[in-house]
């Protein structure tokens, strides 16, 4: 009986042990599945699609038609101050010009730079203030990051005489929606998104980033970079490569014209 009583007790461990270990296989696959998931979507979402007119009255600028060959190198400013001013000295080297978004923070951090890239002629656009998804902020909130972002540059800006702000915009992330367009349009504003994204923000390769930014390149595209240290690795065979098919380096508000 005592035998009997034995086995039937090592069994309940077992069968329960075979239990618990089920139960943690299944949760830990759930568990794996649903990061899998979210991942898949947050890296889809961090992607958007430029062509897309899911929003009510896209008005997004994503190329221009400038026929005198040159395409907008636009850098979009949240960090790296130091890169920032690599990049400009870079472009001045050749006689280039073009367009620095500029977060409002970065912008309240690094005054100096930003009067500095702007008195040697570098257009000064909008990208927000904080870096948040307009899409899902309200009108007043949308607003709000773009002016206070405004203010901010004019203020730094206006002792330059010849000073004026483009009122060029541009949503952090590529995030649209109709109360950052309602906002915009009520500050007089123009949303600039791109024809081709270098993704440099988050692959650090410079053969990949030059890949992207010159592969079918061509007059009027907008073409999406940021200040990270792959990028200005990258920048020079990118403008060699500009020179050698006849095409230039551009200001945003020239690529795109009045449109």
């Amino acid at each position: 009986m005592q035998i009997i009583t034995h086995s039937f007790y090592s069994a309940n461990i077992i069968c329960n042990m075979k239990e618990k270990y089920f139960r943690a296989f299944w949760a830990n696959f759930v568990i794996v599945a649903v990061l899998i998931g979210t991942f898949a979507v947050a890296t889809a979402a961090s992607i958007p699609d430029i062509k897309s007119s899911a929003v009510a009255g896209n008005a997004a600028i994503y190329e221009g038609s400038d026929e005198s060959g040159g395409v907008a190198l636009m850098f979009n400013v949240y960090e790296n101050a130091e890169n920032v001013q690599k990049i400009a000295d870079m472009l001045l080297e050749r006689g280039y010009s073009t367009t620095f978004f500029i977060g409002g923070s970065w912008a309240a951090k690094n005054p100096n730079t930003l009067l500095r890239i702007a008195a040697a002629g570098f257009e000064i656009g909008n990208h927000g203030y904080l870096h948040r998804d307009h899409s899902a902020l309200s009108l007043k909130q949308n607003t709000d990051e773009i002016l206070l972002t405004e203010r901010l540059i004019d203020s730094v800006l206006s002792s330059l005489p010849d000073y004026k702000n483009c009122k060029l915009f541009a949503p952090p992330s590529g995030s649209l929606g109709d109360n950052m367009f309602a906002a915009c349009a009520k500050l007089d504003y123009r949303v600039i998104m791109w024809t081709r994204d270098t993704i440099d923000w988050r692959d650090h390769d410079a053969d990949v980033i030059f890949d992207r930014a010159i592969k079918g390149l061509s007059a009027g595209d907008l073409v999406l970079m940021h200040p990270t240290d792959a990028t200005l690795e990258a920048l020079p065979r990118i403008l060699d490569y500009l020179d050698s098919v006849d095409l230039h380096v551009a200001k945003v508000s020239d690529v795109i014209g009045q449109n």
